[in-house]
């Protein structure tokens, strides 16, 4: 679908949309589902063996799930999401699923072209969102049933390759597949943009009347404005305007890559914007001297890369991975795979109860596990003093800390998880409780841990200790969406601020944002985000005689 370029001669009335939803992953698929006419309603076929969310249900079977009372069907569900919503839609979808049951789900799906809400839904690449980048010889955490989407059954989609009943989990590939054919055969592909990048979005100014927009003007002050009994954020460069009685308004600009990657700009306008980026732009730094030295990446991608390009092999210098989550335990699984020796350094200890191994199950993660018992069982012991006169000895010791392993057959990273047996890797030493000092140019890496220094040579670092969203297309960050506008916007630590049953941000009215960027990390709990947010659009939209009943998107 052609976007509306900066260049366009201007219209005599500017389309206005309901809704764009910037991130094309599975939160702006299934929000995009449920904008497009698709109602969730009680199949009387089944049975929630939930008794009190079951007699609920069929208080009004006759009613989409979309227009009741979100906030009491939720009422004393429990599970592992914090938002009310995202545990309802899940344990609509799957029942007692952290349980181990595998009920079908309690929902049949019916569509009403007159509850379609025109959007569009912007990203970068094809739909599936970051999936697409992801390195094919790992495995999701989550069983591949959790990540679809509703109305097409994962496994319909990937027939013959499903695993052992125990391990039903996927690769990147078949997922990010899924995910395109979903959109196909759902026929949401009017709906998608790709190739395009964000790099604007603001309200525009309620002082203006819509005519202004003709002529490109906005309001460039910081002044505080008064949304209709709202309070709105002072100083945070938000710009706003008046439609002429129809709400505020929210202009979106940004460039799509077209032919011989040239970029055509665009400028859309939306009453609502809906922010599901992910999590994955910003990998989070040490901030530490070196950092920025051309033998120091953050993606275990460049791994990969490094050993394929045969950069990497059993007499290389070992390399520096830093971070206890599942990210450095895939790079640890790649790295000893293909017998490169690791120092593993992570500031936890290794019974802290939180780090992540100890909420998965051995049996469903057995590769996980293996790096956590070697994280364990093959920790750094003092062989060096903790003077730092005796760095030059502590660096001759470290290319014998991680002894070389025998020539054996390579294991892929798939195969890896359904062997539970796969022997520990002696190339391998863990420094719990330990950080990186400081990286050098000539490739050697300070740790200190125990009141101690300690003094290695590498031949490359990973640093892997999460990421953060980037939202770079507002000012300041959006760092004021957050629940502590005084900090950045962080997915575990400072999640955009939303009311709970509707994912709207509380500091700006009209904006939505799902996903990771509220705290849903997992494709089974953001599908949540989708339920609050059409459910709020459809609930307003309807109160003001504006659902349609064209199935297609007129308005660009």
């Amino acid at each position: 679908m052609p976007l509306l370029e900066e260049t366009t001669q201007q219209q005599a009335h500017p389309p206005i949309l309901p809704v764009i939803i910037i991130g094309n992953g599975p939160s702006g698929i299934c929000l995009s589902y449920l904008l497009s006419g698709n109602k969730p309603y009680l199949d009387p076929t089944t049975v929630h063996p939930n008794p009190i969310l079951y007699r609920k249900l069929e208080e009004t079977k006759h009613q989409a799930i979309t227009e009741q009372d979100l906030e009491y069907l939720s009422e004393g569900l429990e599970g592992r999401s914090r938002n009310p919503v995202a545990v309802l839609f899940d344990t609509l979808l799957h029942p007692n699923a952290d349980f181990g049951y595998e009920y079908p789900p309690v929902l049949q799906w019916r569509r009403d072209k007159q509850q379609h809400i025109p959007h569009l839904v912007l990203g970068r690449a094809r739909p599936g969102g970051a999936w697409h980048a992801m390195e094919d010889s790992m495995l999701t955490i989550s069983l591949g049933i959790w990540m679809e989407l509703p109305g097409i059954n994962y496994r319909d989609l990937i027939s013959g390759k499903r695993r052992d009943a125990t391990n039903d989990r996927a690769t990147p590939e078949e997922i990010s597949s899924y995910y395109r054919n979903y959109v196909n055969l759902k026929g949401l592909q009017k709906n998608f943009v790709d190739n395009t990048s964000v790099t604007s979005v603001q309200r525009l100014c309620r002082d203006h009347k819509i005519e202004n927009l003709e002529n490109g003007h906005t309001c460039l002050g910081d002044e505080r404005v008064d949304d209709g009994g709202n309070e709105s954020f002072e100083g945070n460069g938000i710009e706003c305007v008046s439609d002429g009685g129809l709400g505020s308004l929210w202009e979106v600009r940004g460039y799509q890559q077209v032919q011989n990657n040239t970029h055509a700009p665009f400028s859309l306008f939306a009453e609502n914007v809906v922010l599901a980026t992910g999590a994955s732009d910003s990998p989070i730094r040490l901030n530490v001297e070196g950092e920025d030295l051309p033998f120091v990446f953050h993606s275990v991608s460049e791994l990969g890369l490094a050993i394929n390009l045969q950069k990497l092999d059993t007499n290389s210098d070992p390399i520096l991975i830093v971070g206890a989550g599942l990210s450095a335990a895939d790079a640890v699984l790649c790295a000893c795979s293909c017998n490169v020796r690791v120092l593993h350094v992570f500031r936890k200890s290794v019974d802290d109860p939180d780090i992540i191994f100890k909420q998965l199950p051995k049996t469903l993660y057995p590769e996980y596990h293996k790096v956590y018992n070697m994280m364990c069982s093959q920790t750094y012991t003092n062989m060096v003093p903790s003077s730092s006169s005796n760095r030059a000895q502590t660096m001759c010791i470290a290319s014998s800390v991680c002894a070389k392993m025998c020539p054996k057959p390579q294991l892929a990273r798939a195969n890896m998880a359904n062997n539970a047996s796969v022997s520990l890797f002696p190339n391998y030493t863990s420094f719990p409780g330990h950080c990186v000092v400081s990286l050098e140019s000539d490739k050697k890496c300070l740790l200190q841990g125990n009141n101690s220094l300690k003094a290695f040579k590498i031949s490359m670092a990973l640093v892997l200790i999460g990421t953060n969203p980037d939202l770079f297309f507002f000012k300041g960050q959006g760092q004021y969406l957050g629940q502590d506008p005084t900090k950045p916007i962080s997915c575990k630590q400072n999640p955009i601020d939303i009311h709970p049953y509707t994912f709207e941000c509380t500091k700006e009215p009209g904006l939505f944002a799902m996903g990771p960027l509220v705290g849903d990390n997992f494709v089974r709990f953001l599908k949540g985000g989708a339920l609050g947010i059409a459910s709020c659009l459809l609930k307003r939209l309807k109160k003001k005689g504006k659902l349609i009943s064209n199935g297609g998107n007129t308005l660009i």
